[in-house]
């Protein structure tokens, strides 16, 4: 009897102890199983999250994540690297603690982070993440901050810091200065006391565009057909010419860009929107010395230390919380609405991002 009791106790608790192991959270996910059309091969599914976790993991709750072109690109199969199929979209975006590991230590219940693990999307709902793969980010900013801070800020942060000493009275020229990249170089520069050169394609709104950029601290804004024009040597009337250039479309405006750099000077290549070659003139290599670069914000962060990045977000975060780096022009689209986001993203000439919203 004590025998059968025994065996009874010991039942009674590998049942208690097998369904805490298998306690999980009911969530969803955006996934692609296939590289192609994000309209196509993204869909939303079940994605079981467990609630137990190892002494240095965290468990998040996605609060907001924008649809980046990255992204975009990641799920055509034409980025820098190719995902792990089936594989969740999304790279950017601010979740909220929701329990931490025992060994958790500048964590906790309730704090803002952003995950910046490479092999694993964020278009989901909850996740779980190692501490040293979460970046603690100020609570207090407004959420469409939080949200796109990590990849286009940073990005802008990086390329105007790392490549040329620049100083106060600088100059900066850069193309694609609408993208959201561009829009954060403009703010970013201003900050720092550093002239933008800003060059845009023509469209039907190209005034109100001009204006939008001007309000953000934009020193000249020129249309491509004016970079061969008397308007850049009335510019250059009163700024030094540019020792940075920053490239994201490629192509013959790379080549533009260039024309109006200074001796010496460094093109930074980040972007490819022209989908052409890069284009460079001999001459320019030659007799002014230009030096071209690429940058990829990923790599940077894989060669550099969780202490150099947090120092990053915090400086980033500083500039936020003067007034001096708004978030681009956005809107909230629900999470179950993605296929919208995702077309809208996907729109030539589209100004504003899309943040997907998991609340």
């Amino acid at each position: 009897m004590a025998y059968l009791s025994g065996v009874s106790l010991t039942l009674r608790h590998i049942s208690k102890t097998f369904r805490i192991s298998t306690s999980s959270l009911s969530s969803y996910a955006l996934q692609y199983k296939e590289l192609g059309d994000p309209s196509t091969v993204l869909e939303k599914v079940q994605h079981e999250v467990s609630e137990n976790l190892q002494s240095n993991e965290i468990l998040i709750k996605m609060l907001a994540s924008p649809v980046n072109p990255a992204d975009i690109n990641m799920i055509q199969g034409k980025y820098g690297k190719k995902p792990k199929l089936p594989a969740i979209g999304g790279y950017e975006g601010v979740a909220k603690v929701v329990k931490v590991g025992s060994s958790v230590k500048n964590l906790q219940v309730g704090s803002w982070v952003i995950p910046v693990a490479d092999n694993d999307g964020i278009w989901k709902y909850y996740g779980i993440y190692p501490e040293d793969l979460l970046i603690k980010v100020d609570e207090t900013l407004p959420l469409s901050s939080a949200a796109t801070l990590w990849v286009n800020p940073s990005t802008a942060y990086r390329m105007l810091k790392d490549f040329v000493d620049l100083k106060e009275g600088s100059t900066v020229i850069q193309n694609g200065a609408n993208s959201a990249v561009g829009q954060a170089v403009i703010q970013i520069a201003k900050h720092f006391k550093i002239n933008t050169i800003n060059v845009i394609r023509d469209r039907p709104n190209v005034e109100s565009l001009k204006s939008y950029l001007a309000d953000l601290g934009a020193t000249h804004i020129v249309v491509e057909n004016e970079l061969r024009s008397p308007v850049m040597a009335d510019i250059f009337k009163s700024i030094p010419k540019p020792a940075l250039g920053l490239n994201c479309v490629g192509g013959k405006s790379a080549a533009e860009l260039i024309r109006h750099m200074a001796d010496g000077g460094t093109l930074v290549t980040y972007g490819a929107m022209s989908k052409q070659p890069l284009m460079m003139n001999s001459g320019s290599l030659i007799f002014n010395d230009i030096i071209s670069r690429g940058f990829w914000m990923t790599k940077w962060k894989n060669t550099h230390s969780k202490e150099e990045v947090q120092q990053m977000i915090h400086e980033l975060t500083s500039i936020v919380k003067k007034g001096q780096l708004k978030p681009p022009t956005h809107r909230f689209v629900k999470f179950d609405n993605f296929k919208e986001a995702i077309a809208k993203a996907m729109e030539p000439f589209v100004t504003e991002k899309q943040i997907l919203s998991m609340e």
